[in-house]
């Protein structure tokens, strides 16, 4: 019974906050597999020429690829942000610890 309302509790509260920082990563992997999904499908359905075909699938993988590079590129300033703004949050903490005599 307890484990059923501790599931419960669990489900109402939706993503814990150790698996926040899962999502891109799996978003990121979704984006690389229904891209190598997408130009395996084109290649075998392909209505053009080779040459057509491959001069596409070029400029379609060269935007894939710079929106990709923009996408890591935020997640990357994101993370650094975070990890500032936490790194200034356990200073304030270890500070006040300090001052109140509890360790040094």
């Amino acid at each position: 019974m307890t484990e059923q309302i501790g599931d419960q509790a669990e489900r109402e509260q939706g993503t814990p906050p150790e698996d926040e920082g899962r999502g891109l990563g799996g978003f990121a992997a979704g984006v690389l597999v229904g891209a190598v999904l997408g130009v395996g499908l084109g290649l075998l359905f392909a209505p053009e020429r080779g040459d057509a075909t491959r001069r596409r699938l070029r400029k379609r993988l060269a935007r894939l690829r710079e929106r990709a590079e923009g996408g890591l590129e935020t997640a990357g300033k994101r993370t650094r942000k975070e990890l500032d703004r936490r790194r200034q949050r356990m200073e304030q903490a270890l500070e006040r610890v300090r001052e109140r005599g509890g360790w040094d």
